[in-house]
């Protein structure tokens, strides 16, 4: 039997609400729950949060109650920016979760982290980046991802999906989630989905997916050439070993 919690994790603003949305749809179409109606049902509101079921860490106090409704033959997926832990690890190699993690190049998403955060900021309102008042602070902010990044990719269970990829290469993406997941559904029921989450439908301002401008390089003319600098000397171990160009 192929595991009933799926874990969406991903990179903040790498597209990580968009494909949680993909993956939920993928999952409720082939037989699974709804996981904003398990959240209800089982009292999970606590511990699963905000419109994408975001679960924070993956320690056992959270990840435990979270995997109670599994025992009653619910399927269903949550979302995480955070890394993966010894119990999550566990679940893993015993069958029990399954996870994804989505990425994107650093340097694309701080400027995305920024530039939400001082929108944010211009409408007098909090969201997770409000705090990042510069492009540092928001160099700071994504080197705490790049090192979960790092805890990710050497997992031999995950599904490493970069966000360049999804948008470039869709398709394949999409047929890579669907074989690691081990989704039995009719064309008809994925066809909707697959349209639906198309890329080019990004910008459609769909709650909880967290889509904004989705160019891949855009960094490379916003920043200024001591910033570029900068920041690909800041994250050049990582970027060397996610095979993005310096």
């Amino acid at each position: 039997m192929s595991p009933r919690l799926i874990i969406s994790a991903g990179m903040p603003r790498a597209g990580s609400g968009w494909y949680y949305n993909l993956v939920h749809d993928l999952v409720v179409a082939s037989g699974g729950q709804n996981a904003r109606e398990i959240r209800e049902k089982y009292y999970l509101q606590n511990l699963l949060t905000e419109v994408n079921c975001n679960i924070s860490t993956l320690r056992f106090q959270r990840l435990a109650p979270v995997l109670l409704p599994t025992l009653f033959g619910n399927r269903y997926v949550v979302k995480t920016h955070a890394g993966p832990t010894k119990f999550s690890n566990w679940l893993n190699r015993s069958g029990r979760i399954s996870n994804i993690y989505i990425y994107r190049d650093p340097r694309a998403a701080l400027l995305s982290a920024y530039e939400y955060g001082q929108k944010a900021i211009m409408q007098d309102r909090k969201n997770a980046f409000s705090q990042i008042k510069s492009m540092d602070d928001a160099g700071e902010f994504m080197q705490i991802y790049a090192k979960i990044w790092e805890a990710w990719s050497q997992a031999d269970y995950v599904l490493l999906v970069r966000y360049e990829n999804l948008i470039s290469d869709y398709p394949i993406e999409f047929n890579r989630l669907v074989d690691h997941l081990k989704l039995k559904m009719e064309k008809s029921q994925s066809d909707p989905i697959f349209d639906e989450y198309r890329p080019e439908k990004g910008e459609s301002g769909r709650k909880g997916t967290h889509f904004s401008k989705g160019q891949s390089e855009r960094f490379r003319d916003a920043f200024s050439p001591s910033q570029l600098e900068h920041f690909t000397n800041k994250f050049e171990p990582e970027l060397t070993r996610m095979g993005y160009t310096l």
